[in-house]
């Protein structure tokens, strides 16, 4: 957000410099980038008048010029603009004077005639792009003070020479204007908030229902009005405002396009004009857009819609993409003469879901996004009326065309104080509360001095739970005035057995695999997509950016992978012999269902590559394998408390072997296995590469209730038996196990594998598994134990056609 330091100060007397008042919004919870001085490159300019304006001798365009720039003596300049004249007050770019561009200005002949300077045009001053002539400027400026010669240009029409680079958190709308910025300054210093004048004359007839308003959908659009507005001239807006909006970084267009922006970004009401005699049917319906309806917007592309996205239309068509662009059909012309002028609310999430699925972000959506107040709709609308009749010489016609399907109610959300001071940690009174909870513009009901009733003002939508409140009044007493001791976090048995929050769930994980002595791994979730082409991952479904940082980095990721495998080569190219690391973090598929169009799944990965120990003369030289990988892959789910999921061989896009991990509800959890040789060889990789990744979404969502249960200790010993069994080479060790669990037995406790033989040239192999026996209340005896194991092995044989 741009916000211009003197546009500020017409709102609230604030008598710091632009940096300090940086600093004081850094505190308040935003942030300044830095402080912009959009006229910097014209600052040598000056003021000057045009005394004699004769033909050059030596020319037929060029005209010798003397000019009074406030020096002892006027300057001699040669300027070939068609409209310059007599008498005139111009923009001067003296001797010494650097324009835009770099030009420095120098004493100069042109075709025999001295020229000590030049008089600029806007396109020469970077204003706007017009070159037709000179720039001819009015006597006084805008506040009514005439203008003297040798002034500085910026100086003499009060340009916006300092403009504050603010970077907006997602939760503050109310900071999307410069009358939001005046009101949360005037609200933490105590100053007053003046809100700008102006003098709105309506005439004629009624003409509240010359445009009727429907409104299909409520939840879509809570509130639409609009004005009407006859007899406009449209035209170039005045230097001041087309000055003021080239310095928040907005393009001058004509004066009733440029009201509307201008109101945007002084009290943060996008508006819309459309020309009135262009609305078909003369009226406005407000509705959701069906499968496949287009509509070509003011840049004139052809939309393509779905369901869902919020049309305003005509008697007959769809005039604008609601909260997003309006249409080509309807738009100001320099032939309009009538102005519907356009002013209402939308859903946020509709607005999101529109502008990011068709790429089409605007000025309007940005606010619409987040939020706009509804109650500053009137204000915005009567004011942007009588600027637009001012510009342009337009009649505003008497009435409001409105429809409030859903009027504002504005929302209650409880206070303690006695919760604030045990969330920060510190001593708080009640006048400082609510203080600072009516500087931000809510409402208290303090019937109950324990438990306040606060309704919180239309333009601040982040303010929701009585955390928001408890923060507000931490920052309004300063994040530095806090404690220094973390407040203590009491436990009750309330809370036992509340589902786990996902912050919480992840915040464990981490904690766990750094346990393991994993390092964590973080990285951009950016990659390229030549780094999802060489894993050989598919095409389909991968976001693209539009704007990428570099070209390495045009897509978001669909796997952990790339990043992990690239953490890998890094960790080589540095000398590290052996590599262990995890991530936590999410992979991005396409998703039309999503408010985003994007599917955000949380995936764990690991990847293990070198050796198991660190260099250290107590340990072998050993490699790290497959057991490895899956020792820490049974061992998270033991964490998790879930059973250890069945493991199966599956063909994978860059890993082979590669087994699939299945839980016993059908869930494929994830897949382990070693990356291609071929590919780590392109990662520097001399070794194998181990690499695990995980579903932790699914992972959560069935762990959710498990918890540590626990057992008396068994009192009486086991009995241990094994068996070998030989089977073909294909038959898999889980299959053997799981014949031993479909034996019926009271006695058996747990059954494991503890060796595999596979003789040479050979088309079976041995595999040898170890049985405990156990009885809660007394010693088993060698016979019950031996007729146990006689039932298992046969029950195994039976099962599945080996021999024991």
């Amino acid at each position: 957000m741009l916000l211009s330091f003197n546009w500020l100060k017409e709102f609230v007397p604030y008598t710091g410099t632009a940096e300090e008042l940086g600093e004081m919004l850094t505190m308040l919870g935003l942030e300044l980038e830095e402080v912009v001085h959009p006229f910097e490159g014209i600052s040598g300019l000056v003021v000057g008048r045009v005394l004699t304006c004769e033909d050059h001798p030596d020319s037929d365009h060029l005209h010798v010029c003397t000019v009074d720039v406030g020096a002892e003596e006027p300057l001699p300049i040669v300027c070939g603009a068609p409209n310059v004249a007599a008498g005139q007050l111009v923009p001067v770019a003296p001797v010494g004077a650097t324009l835009p561009g770099g030009l420095v200005m120098k004493k100069a002949k042109l075709r025999g005639v001295p020229s000590h300077g030049m008089i600029c045009s806007e396109r020469e001053m970077g204003l706007t792009d017009d070159h037709s002539g000179i720039l001819v400027l009015p006597e006084v400026n805008k506040s009514g003070r005439k203008v003297e010669l040798g002034e500085r240009f910026i100086d003499a029409y009060e340009l916006d020479q300092e403009v504050l680079d603010i970077s907006i958190t997602p939760n503050r709308a109310d900071c999307l204007s410069v009358y939001g910025f005046a009101r949360l300054i005037g609200g933490y210093l105590g100053l007053p908030v003046t809100m700008p004048s102006f003098d709105l004359k309506e005439e004629g007839e009624d003409m509240s229902n010359a445009v009727p308003v429907e409104v299909k959908d409520g939840d879509l659009c809570p509130s639409y009005t609009g004005r009407i507005l006859k007899g406009a001239k449209v035209g170039p807006s005045p230097a001041w405002m087309r000055y003021r909006l080239n310095a928040v970084g907005i393009r001058a267009i004509s004066n009733l396009v440029d009201v509307t922006n201008y109101i945007l970004m002084e009290l943060g009401q996008p508006l819309h004009a459309f020309d009135h005699n262009k609305l078909a049917g003369n009226r406005i319906i407000v509705r959701p857009a069906e499968d496949g309806e287009k509509i070509t917007t003011l840049d004139g592309q052809e939309r393509l819609l779905k369901a869902g996205d919020g049309l305003i239309c005509d008697g007959e068509k769809p005039v604008a993409l609601a909260g997003v662009m309006g249409g080509l059909e309807t738009e100001i012309t320099g032939e309009s003469e009538s102005v519907f002028l356009e002013c209402a609310v939308f859903r946020p999430a509709s607005i999101r879901m529109t502008a990011r699925r068709l790429a089409l972000g605007s000025e309007s959506s940005y606010r619409y996004e987040r939020g706009v107040d509804p109650t500053g709709m009137a204000f915005a609308l009567d004011r942007a009326a009588a600027l637009m009749a001012e510009l342009s010489g337009a009649s505003v016609c008497r009435g409001v065309c409105a429809c409030t399907p859903k009027p504002f109610v504005s929302p209650v959300v409880r206070f303690r104080r006695s919760r604030a001071e045990a969330v920060l940690g510190i001593e708080l009174t009640d006048d400082f509360c609510a203080w600072t909870l009516e500087a931000l513009g809510c409402k208290l009901d303090r019937a109950d001095n324990a438990d306040w009733k606060v309704s919180t003002p239309g333009w601040r939508y982040d303010l929701v739970r009585e955390a928001d409140l408890i923060e507000e009044v931490a920052i309004f007493k300063g994040v530095d005035n806090l404690g220094e001791t973390l407040p203590a976090i009491p436990q009750t048995l309330e809370t036992f057995g509340m589902p786990e929050s996902r912050h919480s769930f992840m915040m464990r994980v981490k904690h766990w695999a750094a346990g393991l002595g994993l390092n964590e791994a973080v990285n951009f979730s950016f990659v390229g997509n030549k780094d999802l082409d060489f894993l050989g991952l598919p095409a389909e479904g991968r976001v693209n950016i539009m704007n990428p940082l570099t070209a390495e980095q045009d897509v978001l990721r669909t796997e952990l992978a790339p990043g992990l495998f690239q953490n890998v080569r890094q960790n080589i190219a540095q000398g590290a012999n052996g590599v262990r690391l995890f991530e936590v973090a999410e992979a991005f598929t396409q998703d039309e269902s999503s408010d985003t169009t994007v599917k955000e799944v949380r995936h764990l990965a690991f990847v293990l590559y070198g050796s198991r120990y660190d260099e250290a003369w107590a340990h072998a030289d050993e490699d790290m394998d497959y057991v490895d990988l899956k020792g820490i892959v049974e061992k998270f789910f033991a964490f998790l408390h879930l059973p250890v999921p069945a493991f199966s061989m599956t063909e994978h896009a860059y890993l082979a072997p590669a087994v699939q991990m299945t839980l016993p509800n059908g869930a494929v959890a994830g897949v382990i296995g070693r990356l291609k040789p071929a590919l780590a060889d392109a990662y520097l990789a001399r070794k194998a590469v181990w690499y695990a990744d995980l579903d932790l979404d699914l992972l959560r969502e069935t762990s959710q209730g498990k918890y540590t249960h626990f057992q008396q200790l068994p009192t009486f010993p086991a009995v241990r038996r094994d068996i070998t069994f030989i089977a073909p080479k294909s038959l898999h060790v889980e299959a053997v196990l799981a014949a031993v669990k479909g034996v019926k037995t009271s006695l058996l406790e747990s059954a494991e594998l503890i060796d595999v033989y596979e003789p040479k040239g050979g088309e079976e192999r041995n595999i040898t598994c170890r049985f405990t026996f156990r009885k809660a209340d007394r010693t088993l005896q060698d016979g019950e134990v031996d007729k146990e194991r006689e039932k298992i092995a046969s029950g195994v044989v039976k099962a599945l056609g080996v021999r024991i």
